[in-house]
């Protein structure tokens, strides 16, 4: 029987969208991005920024970090 790889990726992306959880995407120019993760494929990811999608290369991406609100929000 041969099992599925792990794909570390694919979990943490998963639970990102599926929490709905606002994360900060810094990319290897320095930019920083702060939204929700929408979509994700093999080669890119989709954001929500306020209220427009962007479509951002995995291959431009240096970390992701999830954020947690502030207090209200």
């Amino acid at each position: 029987m041969n099992k599925a790889p792990i794909n570390v990726q694919d979990s943490f992306f998963y639970n990102l969208r599926k929490d709905n959880t606002p994360v900060m995407v810094r990319l290897t120019s320095g930019e920083e991005r702060m939204g929700r993760l929408r979509r994700f494929d093999k080669f890119a990811l989709v954001l929500e920024v306020d209220g427009r999608e962007e479509m951002i290369y995995k291959h431009a991406i240096a970390s992701i970090r999830p954020e947690s609100l502030p207090p209200g929000a």
